[in-house]
Protein backbone atom coordinates (compact mmCIF):
# COMPACT_ATOMS: atom_id res chain seq x y z
CA UNK A 1 0.00 0.00 0.00
CA UNK A 2 1.28 3.24 -1.30
CA UNK A 3 1.85 5.70 1.86
CA UNK A 4 -0.17 9.40 1.37
CA UNK A 5 2.34 12.22 1.89
CA UNK A 6 0.90 15.82 2.04
CA UNK A 7 3.14 17.83 -0.79
CA UNK A 8 4.54 17.97 -4.32
CA UNK A 9 6.45 20.35 -5.33
CA UNK A 10 7.72 20.96 -9.13
CA UNK A 11 9.58 23.52 -9.61
CA UNK A 12 13.27 23.59 -11.78
CA UNK A 13 14.53 26.85 -9.43
CA UNK A 14 16.23 24.63 -6.67
CA UNK A 15 16.36 27.55 -4.30
CA UNK A 16 12.42 27.50 -4.65
CA UNK A 17 11.99 23.69 -3.87
CA UNK A 18 14.01 23.74 -0.74
CA UNK A 19 12.39 26.51 0.72
CA UNK A 20 8.86 24.77 0.86
CA UNK A 21 10.53 22.02 1.46
CA UNK A 22 11.77 23.88 4.65
CA UNK A 23 8.52 25.75 5.55
CA UNK A 24 6.09 23.13 5.16
CA UNK A 25 8.70 20.21 6.53
CA UNK A 26 8.52 22.74 9.61
CA UNK A 27 4.91 22.40 9.89
CA UNK A 28 5.09 18.53 9.91
CA UNK A 29 3.96 17.72 6.38
CA UNK A 30 5.68 15.49 4.21
CA UNK A 31 6.99 16.49 1.18
CA UNK A 32 8.82 15.30 -2.24
CA UNK A 33 10.22 17.54 -4.69
CA UNK A 34 11.34 17.50 -8.01
CA UNK A 35 12.60 19.80 -10.66
CA UNK A 36 10.87 18.01 -14.01
CA UNK A 37 7.26 17.49 -14.46
CA UNK A 38 7.88 13.93 -15.87
CA UNK A 39 9.39 12.58 -12.85
CA UNK A 40 6.42 14.04 -10.98
CA UNK A 41 4.16 12.14 -12.97
CA UNK A 42 5.81 9.15 -11.72
CA UNK A 43 5.87 9.81 -8.54
CA UNK A 44 2.03 10.89 -9.10
CA UNK A 45 1.21 6.96 -10.33
CA UNK A 46 3.84 5.18 -7.95
CA UNK A 47 1.91 7.24 -4.95
CA UNK A 48 -0.90 9.74 -3.52
CA UNK A 49 -0.07 13.13 -2.44
CA UNK A 50 -2.77 15.69 -1.36
CA UNK A 51 -1.48 18.45 -2.91
CA UNK A 52 1.10 19.31 -5.79
CA UNK A 53 2.46 22.78 -5.89
CA UNK A 54 3.69 23.45 -10.07
CA UNK A 55 5.42 25.83 -11.48
CA UNK A 56 4.45 26.94 -14.43
CA UNK A 57 7.21 27.92 -16.89
CA UNK A 58 9.60 24.60 -17.19
CA UNK A 59 11.59 23.58 -19.77
CA UNK A 60 10.28 20.31 -20.62
CA UNK A 61 5.95 20.82 -19.69
CA UNK A 62 5.19 23.94 -18.74
CA UNK A 63 2.03 23.89 -15.85
CA UNK A 64 -0.35 23.95 -17.86
CA UNK A 65 0.77 21.33 -19.90
CA UNK A 66 1.54 18.94 -16.72
CA UNK A 67 -2.37 19.91 -15.78
CA UNK A 68 -4.01 18.34 -19.02
CA UNK A 69 -1.53 15.42 -18.60
CA UNK A 70 -2.88 14.70 -15.18
CA UNK A 71 -6.57 15.29 -16.80
CA UNK A 72 -5.63 12.64 -19.59
CA UNK A 73 -4.36 9.89 -16.60
CA UNK A 74 -7.14 10.48 -14.45
CA UNK A 75 -5.37 11.57 -11.88
CA UNK A 76 -7.36 14.19 -9.69
CA UNK A 77 -4.82 15.48 -7.47
CA UNK A 78 -5.77 19.05 -6.80
CA UNK A 79 -3.03 21.61 -7.82
CA UNK A 80 -1.87 25.04 -6.70
CA UNK A 81 -0.06 27.12 -9.70
CA UNK A 82 3.14 29.42 -8.80
CA UNK A 83 5.05 31.37 -11.14
CA UNK A 84 7.58 34.14 -10.97
CA UNK A 85 6.19 35.21 -13.99
CA UNK A 86 3.43 36.72 -12.57
CA UNK A 87 1.04 38.31 -15.25
CA UNK A 88 -2.77 38.31 -15.25
CA UNK A 89 -3.24 36.24 -18.06
CA UNK A 90 -1.01 33.56 -15.76
CA UNK A 91 -3.38 33.98 -12.58
CA UNK A 92 -6.74 34.02 -14.47
CA UNK A 93 -5.89 30.56 -16.73
CA UNK A 94 -4.45 28.77 -13.43
CA UNK A 95 -7.50 29.64 -11.98
CA UNK A 96 -9.43 28.34 -14.95
CA UNK A 97 -7.84 25.04 -15.36
CA UNK A 98 -8.68 21.50 -14.95
CA UNK A 99 -7.22 19.89 -11.49
CA UNK A 100 -5.87 23.50 -10.65
CA UNK A 101 -7.97 24.91 -7.01
CA UNK A 102 -5.73 27.42 -6.55
CA UNK A 103 -2.93 29.94 -7.51
CA UNK A 104 0.26 32.06 -5.79
CA UNK A 105 3.47 34.28 -6.67
CA UNK A 106 6.73 33.95 -6.70
CA UNK A 107 8.22 35.68 -4.68
CA UNK A 108 6.06 34.27 -1.62
CA UNK A 109 6.18 34.52 2.30
CA UNK A 110 6.39 30.91 4.34
CA UNK A 111 3.09 32.78 5.35
CA UNK A 112 1.69 33.31 2.07
CA UNK A 113 2.54 29.82 1.18
CA UNK A 114 1.18 28.07 4.58
CA UNK A 115 -1.96 30.42 3.73
CA UNK A 116 -2.40 29.24 0.69
CA UNK A 117 -1.26 25.33 1.04
CA UNK A 118 -3.82 25.50 4.18
CA UNK A 119 -7.02 26.54 2.18
CA UNK A 120 -5.88 24.58 -0.65
CA UNK A 121 -6.15 21.40 1.22
CA UNK A 122 -9.84 22.53 2.93
CA UNK A 123 -10.74 22.89 -0.91
CA UNK A 124 -9.89 19.92 -1.94
CA UNK A 125 -11.05 17.97 1.15
CA UNK A 126 -14.92 19.72 0.75
CA UNK A 127 -14.51 18.69 -2.95
CA UNK A 128 -13.75 15.16 -2.41
CA UNK A 129 -16.60 14.85 0.16
CA UNK A 130 -18.85 15.49 -2.98
CA UNK A 131 -17.50 13.11 -5.05
CA UNK A 132 -17.46 11.03 -1.83
CA UNK A 133 -21.16 10.82 -1.61
CA UNK A 134 -21.77 10.48 -5.03
CA UNK A 135 -22.76 14.00 -6.30
CA UNK A 136 -20.83 15.88 -8.88
CA UNK A 137 -18.77 18.25 -7.20
CA UNK A 138 -20.48 20.91 -8.29
CA UNK A 139 -23.70 19.68 -6.00
CA UNK A 140 -21.88 18.81 -2.85
CA UNK A 141 -23.55 19.26 0.86
CA UNK A 142 -20.66 21.03 1.86
CA UNK A 143 -20.68 24.02 0.23
CA UNK A 144 -23.76 26.46 -1.43
CA UNK A 145 -22.64 26.39 -5.75
CA UNK A 146 -22.86 29.50 -7.63
CA UNK A 147 -26.41 30.01 -8.44
CA UNK A 148 -27.02 29.69 -12.52
CA UNK A 149 -27.49 33.10 -13.15
CA UNK A 150 -24.04 33.66 -11.93
CA UNK A 151 -20.67 33.20 -13.77
CA UNK A 152 -17.51 31.82 -11.48
CA UNK A 153 -13.65 32.81 -11.44
CA UNK A 154 -12.13 29.21 -10.71
CA UNK A 155 -13.21 28.81 -6.76
CA UNK A 156 -12.96 32.22 -5.56
CA UNK A 157 -15.21 34.80 -6.76
CA UNK A 158 -18.29 35.43 -8.92
CA UNK A 159 -20.06 38.04 -11.34
CA UNK A 160 -23.56 38.14 -11.76
CA UNK A 161 -24.38 40.76 -15.39
CA UNK A 162 -27.47 43.06 -14.53
CA UNK A 163 -29.55 44.20 -17.11
CA UNK A 164 -28.74 47.73 -16.60
CA UNK A 165 -24.90 47.02 -18.01
CA UNK A 166 -24.15 46.66 -14.25
CA UNK A 167 -22.54 43.46 -12.79
CA UNK A 168 -22.30 42.24 -9.10
CA UNK A 169 -19.07 40.47 -7.97
CA UNK A 170 -18.62 38.35 -4.76
CA UNK A 171 -17.36 35.75 -3.05
CA UNK A 172 -17.40 32.50 -3.82
CA UNK A 173 -18.42 29.70 -0.96
CA UNK A 174 -16.30 26.89 -1.49
CA UNK A 175 -13.59 29.75 -1.00
CA UNK A 176 -15.13 31.26 1.96
CA UNK A 177 -15.51 27.50 4.00
CA UNK A 178 -11.91 26.43 2.82
CA UNK A 179 -10.52 29.83 4.43
CA UNK A 180 -12.37 28.71 7.68
CA UNK A 181 -14.33 31.61 8.56
CA UNK A 182 -14.04 35.78 7.85
CA UNK A 183 -13.01 37.93 10.82
CA UNK A 184 -12.17 41.40 8.80
CA UNK A 185 -13.02 42.14 5.16
CA UNK A 186 -11.24 45.55 3.45
CA UNK A 187 -13.41 46.23 0.50
CA UNK A 188 -11.72 48.98 -2.19
CA UNK A 189 -13.60 52.26 -2.54
CA UNK A 190 -15.82 53.59 -4.78
CA UNK A 191 -14.48 55.11 -8.42
CA UNK A 192 -11.49 52.78 -8.12
CA UNK A 193 -10.76 50.88 -11.07
CA UNK A 194 -10.80 46.83 -10.77
CA UNK A 195 -8.78 44.30 -13.01
CA UNK A 196 -10.09 40.40 -13.96
CA UNK A 197 -7.10 38.12 -12.09
CA UNK A 198 -6.16 41.08 -9.32
CA UNK A 199 -7.02 40.87 -5.98
CA UNK A 200 -9.80 43.26 -5.45
CA UNK A 201 -10.23 42.47 -1.89
CA UNK A 202 -8.80 41.18 1.25
CA UNK A 203 -10.28 38.91 3.98
CA UNK A 204 -8.94 37.95 7.19
CA UNK A 205 -10.12 34.45 8.27
CA UNK A 206 -10.67 33.83 12.47
CA UNK A 207 -6.76 31.98 12.34
CA UNK A 208 -5.60 35.60 11.21
CA UNK A 209 -4.44 34.66 7.90
CA UNK A 210 -4.62 37.03 4.94
CA UNK A 211 -6.37 36.15 1.75
CA UNK A 212 -6.57 37.74 -1.36
CA UNK A 213 -9.68 37.78 -3.45
CA UNK A 214 -9.46 37.72 -7.00
CA UNK A 215 -11.71 39.72 -9.16
CA UNK A 216 -13.66 37.97 -11.65
CA UNK A 217 -14.70 40.95 -13.91
CA UNK A 218 -12.73 44.50 -15.24
CA UNK A 219 -14.94 47.53 -14.12
CA UNK A 220 -15.42 50.87 -12.28
CA UNK A 221 -16.80 50.53 -8.85
CA UNK A 222 -19.98 52.15 -8.41
CA UNK A 223 -21.08 50.94 -4.76
CA UNK A 224 -19.30 48.66 -2.44
CA UNK A 225 -22.01 46.93 -0.06
CA UNK A 226 -21.08 48.67 3.05
CA UNK A 227 -23.73 46.08 5.19
CA UNK A 228 -21.26 43.34 3.97
CA UNK A 229 -17.98 45.35 5.57
CA UNK A 230 -19.58 46.08 8.79
CA UNK A 231 -20.76 42.87 8.66
CA UNK A 232 -18.38 40.05 6.94
CA UNK A 233 -20.66 37.17 8.75
CA UNK A 234 -23.26 38.49 6.14
CA UNK A 235 -20.77 37.33 3.09
CA UNK A 236 -20.70 33.78 4.96
CA UNK A 237 -24.25 33.46 5.64
CA UNK A 238 -25.54 34.83 2.18
CA UNK A 239 -22.77 34.89 -0.46
CA UNK A 240 -24.14 35.00 -3.20
CA UNK A 241 -27.09 37.78 -2.81
CA UNK A 242 -26.98 40.04 0.39
CA UNK A 243 -23.42 39.08 0.92
CA UNK A 244 -22.09 40.90 -2.70
CA UNK A 245 -18.72 43.28 -2.36
CA UNK A 246 -19.62 45.29 -4.88
CA UNK A 247 -21.13 46.78 -7.97
CA UNK A 248 -19.44 47.91 -11.02
CA UNK A 249 -19.44 49.11 -14.71
CA UNK A 250 -17.52 46.48 -16.63
CA UNK A 251 -16.35 47.86 -20.25
CA UNK A 252 -16.09 44.70 -22.20
CA UNK A 253 -17.85 42.01 -19.76
CA UNK A 254 -18.05 39.28 -23.12
CA UNK A 255 -13.90 39.71 -23.06
CA UNK A 256 -14.16 38.51 -19.24
CA UNK A 257 -16.82 35.86 -19.67
CA UNK A 258 -14.36 33.46 -21.56
CA UNK A 259 -12.25 32.82 -18.88
CA UNK A 260 -15.57 32.36 -16.24
CA UNK A 261 -17.47 28.81 -15.40
CA UNK A 262 -20.93 29.42 -15.79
Amino acid sequence: MSILRDILVIDDELTVTQAVVKVCSAEGMTVTATGNASEALRFLEDGKFRLVLCDIMMSELDGFQFLEELDRRGIQTPVVMMTGYSTVENAVRSLTSTGAVDYISKPFTADELLTVIRRSLRCAALLDEAESAGLPRHKSMSYVPCPANHYRLGYVSWVMLEDEGTARIGVCDLFLKAMDGIRELELSLPGEDLVQGIPCATATSQDGSVHGIICPMDGTILEVNTDAQSNPSLVEKDPYFKGWLYRILPPNPENNLQWLSS
